[in-house]
């Protein structure tokens, strides 16, 4: 049973083919482009919202794997949070966006607080639909460290280590990561599902 992913995200396609570790087809290539509105209350709103718009579309049986994830602080009530890719308005950069929370940490007199991040991953096909989560908590600081990875990471250091995720290896954040972490949920329900 074909695996579809509801992103045309490269790094995402190549971490799911490596965790699947079979053929995952971005949505693209079957459907062509489709407006998928994000409008649920909860990452696992919204990644559910992603993987049936993809599966409602299809005209094969197929199993469909979507996620959302972001960064939330609770000393901004949760913010960015749901709306941590869109936090400096529609269309914003991620480097809009990193420096939009780092001034909202600059505006409360923050160095640090406490963050997390959080994945949620949804399984969806004809016999049913699933949601895991993964988390990874640490520390949101004052200021953009290190050129890896994209988004926030290098505002966020995982709790354990001193280095940020824009400075840490790869290998070190796939280990750590609350992608990995949902991942590694979603990997024994996909398994039934394809032999169901």
């Amino acid at each position: 049973m074909k695996l579809v992913l509801a992103t045309g995200n490269r790094g995402k396609v190549r971490e799911f083919r490596e965790m699947c570790e079979a053929e995952v087809i971005p949505y693209k290539e079957l459907t062509g482009e489709l407006e998928i509105v994000e409008d649920g209350e909860s990452f696992a709103q919204n990644a559910l919202i992603k993987a049936r718009t993809i599966f409602e579309a299809l005209d094969e049986e197929a199993i469909v794997i979507a996620d959302d994830s972001g960064i939330s602080l609770p000393i901004l009530d949760g913010a960015p949070g749901i709306y941590s890719a869109r936090y400096a308005g529609e269309g914003a950069s991620d480097k809009e966006n990193l420096y939009k929370l780092i001034d909202a940490l600059k505006t409360k007199g923050l160095r640090e607080t406490p963050a997390y991040y959080t994945a949620a991953i949804a399984v969806v096909s004809s016999k049913g639909e699933y949601v895991v989560h993964g988390w990874m908590h640490g520390t949101a600081i004052d200021e953009a460290r290190g050129d890896k990875g994209f988004g926030y990471d290098p505002m966020f250091i995982p709790e354990g280590y001193a280095l940020t995720l824009g400075e840490l290896d790869d290998a070190v954040k796939k280990a750590i990561s609350h992608r990995a972490k949902a991942m590694a949920l979603a990997k024994p329900i996909i398994e039934m599902l394809q032999r169901k």
